[in-house]
């Protein structure tokens, strides 16, 4: 029986909460996984490099400006030789920039797995406008979870035959359950608040639906910088009680409430800092569980609902546009039943769970026999 393979995961933080995408290839690859995060590499609790060595790499790095670069390379070459890594899962372009060069000496093979923020935010490209193309040129692959990310990935550099397009995918067995045409007419928006999520607008376009229909509802899951925002706005709109903020929530809560509803809304956009969608995961998870989805033409939504079929989609701040489609969900539940069932369709058969962790897993396999040959 072949021996099963070593993978070390690298992320900047142990994967939060709604992070479900990265926790599900720590926990569902085929493989023995170990997970570093951090700037400073770290496994669990405790630095890879031990005392005496961060010391000497502080003061390297005052003297030398490679010096974080040389402390990143050396942690993550000790990882790599003493746990027989067989391959590197960068979970984020920035992960990917501190472990190509220890990847290099180590040959070991480096999958660079692309979420959102870190190939549109303009803070993060202007940070790496130097080190993106030599590790977009030392990996070994290159994974976009949208088309929309494959095109930039390519306009930023990457050689397209290194991209893979690989949409995230969601545990079925988990998401399931909803009755649209029977549900009361309430919406639920999952997702942190944060600009790119444009809470503001989704609020807005409820705003308007609430005034001619009163008995809708709106439902919003999640925490962030914009959530007090939020409710101000909702007081303001006179529809704070037509509307609930539950705040964040586990999955378990959200795997409940989205089977009481009518419809999932969400209307993602292009924040001032560039920041953007990679494919929302929620979308997806409302698909699953058989609902609508009114959203925008952003980023990888456009690959996941299919317009007039599993739900609706408008122009990024089009809330009117919103508006209108949310009141046709309220006002022909039928509708919404057929375009729920039309999702949960797509959904289970295009962006499982257990499709994207197979062809994550045959992206790195493929990658680890390649290496092999070069040894």
């Amino acid at each position: 029986m072949e021996k099963q393979k070593t993978l070390c995961v690298v992320a900047p933080y142990p994967p939060s909460l709604t992070e479900t995408f990265i926790r599900s290839h720590i926990q569902s690859l085929p493989a023995k996984t170990i997970l570093v995060h951090g700037w400073r590499a770290t496994i669990g609790t405790k630095s890879v490099l031990p005392f005496p060595q961060l010391v000497f790499h502080k003061v390297w790095r005052t003297l030398f400006r490679n010096g974080l670069e040389k402390e990143q390379t050396t942690a993550y070459l000790k990882v790599f030789r003493e746990h027989n890594v067989d391959a590197v899962l960068a979970e984020y372009g920035g992960c990917g920039v501190w472990t190509f060069e220890a990847c290099r000496q180590a040959r070991v093979p480096l999958i660079v797995h692309f979420h959102g923020h870190d190939v549109s935010d303009n803070s993060i490209l202007k940070m790496y406008e130097d080190t993106y193309p030599k590790m977009f040129q030392t990996a070994d692959a290159l994974i976009a979870v949208s088309q929309a990310m494959r095109d930039k990935l390519i306009s930023l550099g990457a050689p397209a035959e290194k991209i893979h397009y690989n949409p995230y995918g969601v545990d079925c067995g988990k998401f399931f359950g909803a009755n649209p045409a029977a549900a009361a007419p309430l919406f639920i928006a999952v997702g942190r608040f944060t600009p790119k999520k444009a809470p503001r607008n989704t609020l807005t376009a409820f705003a308007e639906v609430a005034r001619s229909r009163p008995e809708a509802r709106l439902l919003m899951i999640g925490d962030g910088p914009l959530l007090n925002e939020s409710r101000e706005l909702a007081e303001k709109l006179a529809i704070a009680k037509a509307v609930t903020f539950m705040g964040g929530q586990p999955h378990e809560i959200i795997e409940q409430e989205m089977r009481h509803a009518r419809c999932f809304v969400q209307h993602s956009i292009v924040a001032p800092s560039g920041d953007s969608e990679g494919t929302p995961v929620a979308i997806m998870e409302a698909g699953a569980t058989g609902l609508p989805v009114i959203a925008t033409r952003h980023a990888g939504i456009p690959d996941v609902v299919v317009e007039g079929e599993t739900g609706f989609l408008v122009d990024e701040g089009d809330v009117p546009g919103m508006a209108k489609h949310m009141l046709r969900l309220v006002d022909d539940p039928g509708l919404a039943g057929r375009m729920g069932s039309n999702a949960q369709n797509n959904i289970r058969l295009n962006f499982s769970q257990e499709q994207s962790l197979k062809k994550l897993w045959n992206i790195i396999e493929a990658c680890i026999k390649r290496a092999a040959k070069t040894l």
